[in-house]
This record gives structure tokens, sequence and C-alpha cells, in this order.
């Protein structure tokens, strides 16, 4: 539980923010884990039939990831987050809808990578 970049979770830091208070750290890491299981629902629906339409929902839920990961100190889903919405604005704003549907896919990948090792952690810390 290290403070770099690619660290799941910087469980120091996190406890800071939350008063050293085990218990509720472990509950709004949970609570955090169904948030991204809801934004991440809104980002596959949206990328089931990319349109024009198709980039701000993908916008919208991975800030919500984003902003949820960076208050609890899980960077490596912030950072990953943070990848997805700078990719999906850029879609939002481009002509050249391919290059742009492409490159949200492979943020995308990032974050769910980064999902899956985020519910490794919680699993081996005994966090539902």
């Amino acid at each position: 539980m290290n403070g770099d970049d690619n660290s799941v979770i910087d469980w120091d830091e996190a406890m800071e923010q939350c008063g050293d208070d085990e218990d509720f750290l472990r509950e709004l890491l949970s609570d955090l884990n169904g948030e991204i299981h809801t934004q991440m629902v809104k980002i596959e629906e949206a990328l089931e039939s990319v349109n024009e339409q198709s980039f701000l929902p993908i916008m919208r839920a991975s800030h919500v990831i984003k902003g949820a990961s960076s208050n609890l100190m899980c960077k490596q889903l912030r950072r990953t987050a943070t990848n997805l919405e700078q990719a999906a604005a850029v879609a939002n704003g481009n002509a050249d809808a391919a290059s742009s549907e492409k490159a949200v896919k492979e943020c995308f990948e990032e974050l769910k990578a980064a999902v899956d090792e985020y519910r490794k952690f919680l699993k081996s810390n005994s966090i539902d």
C-alpha cells in the first residue's frame, strides 16, 4: 500500500482523509466499489453503439469515478478514469469518430484493468 500513481490505494493518506477511522475507510471503499459498478455499466452501454451522443455519458461516468477515487486516494483508478474522461472529451468534439472511438475504448480497457486491481485489493483485505 504505497503512494505511487500505480498503487491501488495510498492507505496512509486515505486513513488521514477518514480521521484514522479504519472502519469508516473500509465502508467508503466498499461504497466506492458500488459506485464504480454503476458508472462502468453506463460506460459499457454508451460503447455498445457509439455515435456522437455516446461520449458525453462516458465523460460524466469517468468523471464520477475520478472524483470518488481521488477522494479515497485510489491513484490507479483516478489516473485511468482521468485518461478516459480526457479521451471522451476529445472524442466528443472530434469529427474523426473512428480514431476517437479507438482511443476511448483503449482508455476504457485501462480503466477496467484498474477496476480489477481495485476489486482484488478489496477482496484481499476482506472489504465487501
